[in-house]
């Protein structure tokens, strides 16, 4: 069986999540969906509800598995026992930036096998960040949001 890891903030959940989670399921037998905690960063979303949105999403879906995770992404791969780490990425700036990570990893894990999976055309806009700063200036933002998840982030943003 193969299993891969696709970690991320998810800070909160986007349709370019879904799309990378999609096509990871295409390739391999198990997608292990990891919430990472960054202690540096303060989440727009806590951790629990990050992981009831993923967890939601995929409840039906028995091949992904969502967990959280404190600790490096070579960690979580020993953890999991696979090398097969997932990142998705949007333009070259993501490449940069993932290349930089993939090199540290690398040294830690020499195992490691990083795939990078383009974001769909219609969704290289799509991030995180534009849908807290959407919903922070009070902008429509559900179209970037699984719509199976949509009314469980507005019920989380409107309790805070």
């Amino acid at each position: 069986m193969k299993k891969c890891v696709f970690s991320g903030t998810f800070d909160p959940p986007t349709t370019g999540h879904e799309s990378i989670i999609e096509n990871c399921l295409k390739i391999f037998d198990e997608v292990v969906v990891a919430v990472m905690v960054n202690p540096d960063k303060k989440p727009f979303i806590t951790e629990a509800d990050r992981l009831k949105l993923l967890q939601k999403l995929y409840a039906d879906e028995p091949r992904v598995r969502v967990i959280t995770f404190h600790g490096a992404a070579a960690d979580l791969l020993e953890k999991e026992q696979t090398p097969f780490y997932v990142r998705g990425v949007r333009d070259g700036i993501d490449l940069d930036y993932e290349n930089r990570n993939f090199f540290a990893t690398k040294k830690l894990k020499s195992d490691c096998v990083t795939l990078y999976i383009p974001a769909e055309q219609e969704k290289l806009h799509v991030s995180s960040t534009l849908v807290r700063n959407s919903a922070a200036f009070e902008k429509e933002y559900l179209q970037y949001i699984p719509a199976p998840i949509q009314k469980d982030l507005l019920s989380i943003l409107r309790s805070r």
